[in-house]
C-alpha cells in the first residue's frame, strides 16, 4: 500500500533531488529510490561494523596478521 508524505526540502536536498531527477526519474521515484538506497547503505555499515567487530574479536586472525605484519617487515628491504 502506498502512502502519501510531506517533506520540507533546504538547498542542498532540492540540488539533490535535481540530480537524482536528472536520472529521468519522477521526483516520487527519486525519493523513493534515494530512501531505499540510503536504508541500505546503512544496513551495509551495520553488517561492515559487526564483520569488523567479528574479525577484531578473532585471536587466531590478529595472530596471523600480526605475523604476516611481522613477515612482510623482515621482507622489505633495507634503507
Amino acid at each position: 500500500m502506498a502512502r502519501a508524505i510531506s517533506v520540507r526540502l533546504d538547498e542542498e536536498a532540492l540540488r539533490a533531488l535535481r540530480q537524482v531527477e536528472a536520472q529521468g526519474l519522477t521526483q516520487s521515484e527519486a525519493v523513493r529510490a534515494s530512501i531505499v538506497h540510503e536504508a541500505q547503505r546503512l544496513h551495509e555499515r551495520r553488517a561492515l561494523a559487526a564483520e569488523v567487530a567479528a574479525l577484531e574479536s578473532d585471536e587466531a586472525d590478529r595472530a596471523e596478521m600480526a605475523a604476516v605484519a611481522s613477515l612482510m617487515e623482515d621482507l622489505r628491504a633495507p634503507g
